[in-house]
């Protein structure tokens, strides 16, 4: 393998590495460390659904074998709930055909790398998603919760969000848990006020 880059601290954010084995995860958390950049681990795919709901990642490495649900089951469920802003990566030792690799591609990921791999190679590709990634917006809302505040400032109810969206209630119900905890409110109407105000949404 070749050697590590470190140093200079990169962009604002945690890079969340999931996979079900602690030897991988601790070696790519290992490199993106080294490069300066912060990580959290989770051994499952259900972990990893939950800790992104908590905080939302910078950027996702992710094994397609998993414990539980499947790397590619958490590919969709994140792009459902933050949109295409957020990084994933699918990195795997296990499934490395190039349909795997179109798979993978297919269900939502911007990249995908076969272990074993040299670090170089990773760390280019962790920079290149990270560089090409929107800034966090005000407040930290993703593409999808924006989305969601902006079809609350038009006056839609949540069954109208979850059809124009095309996904369930109960998606948008956890979105607009998620927006009001962001914006520090405690109601859809002061939710509102303050997309206004920021402004988050356009009048």
């Amino acid at each position: 393998m070749a050697s590590v880059p470190g140093g200079e601290v990169q962009s604002a954010g945690y890079v969340l590495v999931v996979d079900g084995g602690a030897a991988n995860r601790g070696l790519i958390s290992n490199v993106l460390r080294q490069a300066g950049y912060e990580t959290r681990e989770a051994p499952t795919g259900e972990d990893a659904l939950t800790s992104a709901r908590e905080e939302l990642p910078r950027l996702v490495v992710t094994e397609v074998n998993l414990p539980g649900i499947s790397g590619y089951e958490v590919c969709r469920e994140l792009r459902e709930q933050f949109g295409d802003d957020l990084p994933i990566v699918f990195v795997s030792g296990e499934r490395t055909e190039s349909y795997d690799r179109v798979a993978g591609l297919i269900v939502g990921a911007d990249d995908y790398v076969a272990m074993p791999f040299a670090p170089d190679e990773l760390l280019a590709r962790v920079r290149r998603l990270v560089r090409r990634a929107p800034q966090s917006p005000p407040y930290r809302l993703t593409q999808r919760e924006r989305e969601v505040l902006a079809l609350l400032s038009e006056g839609l109810r949540q069954a109208g969000i979850a059809r124009r969206l095309s996904i369930s209630e109960k998606t948008v119900a956890k979105h607009i848990e998620h927006i009001l905890a962001k914006l520090g409110v405690h109601s859809r109407a002061e939710a509102i006020v303050v997309a206004y105000r920021e402004p988050l949404v356009r009048a």
